[in-house]
């Protein structure tokens, strides 16, 4: 009497491949926050005013005193902030690509937060050597990380010396830069200027961030 022969126990491949290789970042989100980013930057360059108003040496006068010095200022970083905050870029840029290991921190501390707290999926916990991390501790972890990158390694002097030459070079330009022949928008508050500019701009990325935070969250 023959017996039967043995059953194989069948598997689906796409199953199995899906169940057992997840995404380590929530690609919805992110690319919703990459969409926003873009489309943020992209409506703050398009407010920018002419580099040739920038510029012209026609328009540099020196002030009278520290009051018209002043007075210059404000009326500059209201009407040329776009400008003025490329120039803050540009010099945080050429600041840290000169010093290739400090971008590198701050590249890593960044692509640490996305994949490990902000993008990651709820339902795929961090583990590391076997050691399953919370999101309390995980959060903990970046944070202290991002003290110990920020303030006791050479990246902090980095952003605090470019962030001191470009504002240098902002309030020199905005002191001896005549702003009679410039046409301010009259419906602008008189305080504003590059650092209410920067305070909104910083706000907005924070809102973002936070938003998208409790989209990879939830």
């Amino acid at each position: 009497m023959s017996s039967s022969p043995a059953t194989l126990p069948i598997t689906n491949p796409t199953q199995s491949s899906s169940s057992s290789s997840q995404p380590p970042i929530s690609t919805p989100a992110f690319r919703s926050f990459i969409s926003r980013t873009t489309t943020s930057l992209r409506q703050t360059l398009s407010q920018r005013r002419p580099w040739s108003e920038l510029i012209d040496r026609s328009a540099f006068t020196r002030p009278d005193n520290l009051t018209d010095a002043f007075t210059r200022i404000r009326k500059n970083s209201s009407y040329f902030r776009v400008n003025y905050l490329t120039l803050l870029t540009l010099s945080l840029a050429f600041t840290l690509i000169s010093h290739p290991f400090s971008l590198l921190l701050l590249l890593s501390l960044f692509a640490a937060w996305c994949f490990l707290y902000l993008f990651r999926p709820t339902d795929q916990p961090v583990s590391i050597l076997g050691r399953t991390f919370s999101d309390r501790e995980t959060l903990g972890i970046l944070l202290v990380s991002s003290i110990v990158v920020v303030f006791l390694t050479s990246v902090g002097s980095l952003l605090i010396s470019a962030v001191l030459i470009g504002g240098a070079v902002v309030c020199v330009h905005g002191a001896f830069r005549d702003p009679e022949d410039l046409f301010l928008d009259e419906q602008e508050p008189a305080n504003a200027g590059l650092l209410s500019f920067l305070g909104g701009a910083a706000s907005s990325a924070v809102a973002a961030a936070g938003a998208n935070s409790v989209v990879g969250r939830v």
